[in-house]
Formats: structure tokens, sequence, C-alpha cells
């Protein structure tokens, strides 16, 4: 399984113009194909004038699941291209659909591919991409007295601090990739002279 994946940050939508054809982009962030296809209809109850609703989405960390749509649009000049800018921006769990005001002037096929392509590209620099790891979470505790520096310490680190608590000592959850987990210890020995408890919370997939 991949350690490793990017998703589109958040649920937006963004509209370019070309050759008085309206090309509107909605992405977002999706974990099922249920969940795709909703966000799909919600589009097409949202425009339902629009000529075509066009679609992609690659769904899992490894991205297995990939599907797309033309929607009337000749085949293989819409859903096929929106998809590769989702697998070439190494994107998954992520829905696009672009929807289509025709504007009177034919694009031709190699206008359409290059459209719905820019369309999608063009969303994904305005809406922004998530990264997601696959990390172990330790939960370091610690007493109040090294709590400040230690933060500090973590923050300043390659370390990813992930959460604070406060109870009846201070508790830092850190993510850690596999291969971060013996130098952790040692340097958390070296910054408390070894005072510090730790508990394995398991892997989790963790937003960097």
């Amino acid at each position: 399984m991949a350690d490793r994946y990017l998703s589109v940050a958040r649920s937006g939508v963004h509209e370019i113009e070309i050759k008085r054809s309206r090309f509107l982009c909605a992405l977002a962030p999706v974990t099922s194909e249920e969940a795709a296809r909703e966000f799909i209809a919600a589009r097409r109850r949202a425009d339902p004038q629009a000529r075509h609703h066009c679609h992609a989405f690659v769904l899992g960390p490894d991205g297995r699941t990939q599907r797309s749509s033309d929607d009337g649009e000749p085949a293989g000049t819409a859903g096929t291209p929106m998809l590769e800018v989702l697998r070439r921006r190494e994107l998954t769990d992520t829905v696009a659909v672009v929807t289509r005001y025709f504007g009177g002037v034919l694009l031709g096929a190699g206008g359409l591919i290059r459209a719905y392509g820019q369309s999608v590209s063009d969303a994904l620099e305005v809406v922004g991409v998530l990264e997601h790891r696959r990390l172990s979470l330790v939960e370091v505790a610690v007493s109040y007295d090294r709590a400040g520096r230690l933060e500090n310490d973590l923050r300043a680190s390659p370390y990813l601090l992930h959460a604070t608590r406060f109870e009846e000592q201070a508790h830092f959850e850190i993510g850690l990739a596999r291969a971060e987990t013996d130098a952790f210890a040692s340097w958390l020995a070296d910054q408390t002279n070894g005072e510090a408890t730790t508990t394995s919370l398991g892997d989790h997939w963790i937003t960097a």
C-alpha cells in the first residue's frame, strides 16, 4: 500500500471561456464512488441548462478506482483528458465535473481535449492540493516544566507535530515515517534527558 497520496484541498468551482463556450470545473474531495456520483448529480442539478456535464474521478490511496464520462461530447474528448490531468498530478480521492455551456463555435476534437484538460488544470491551481501520509503516531508525555521547550524543539525538528493535549502532563502526538522511529527515540531521549514516556497509537493517514 502507498504511504503517501495527494487529493484536492477543498470543494470549489472555477470557470474559463474558450471561443465563447463556458467551462465550469467543479472539484471536490471524496472517499467513495457513491460520494463522487452524488457530487456529479448535484452539479447537474445546479446547472440544468448546460449541454454537457463531463466528469472524472480517482479513488483510494493507490488510485485504483478511476472513472470518466464524456456525457455526449465526442468519445475521448472530455472525460479522458480530465482523468489524465488527475493522474498526471497524482491526485486521488478527487472528483472533477466540467459543465459546458456551448458558445456556438465548434472546437473540434483537439480543441475539446485541450479545453477540458485546461479547465481541470486551472481549477486545481485555484483550489489547491493536500498531501496525505501514512505515519506511525506516537504519543509523548512530559511534565509541564519540560513541555514548552519540547514543543518548540518539536516544531523546529523534521518530525510532524500532529496534536497537543494538556492534562496532568503535556501530551504531544508525533507522526513518524517508518525510517524515522529509531532516530526519533534517540532525539527525544536527548531533548528530555530520558524523562519522556511514549505510547504507540498505530498507523494513521495524516494530512501534512
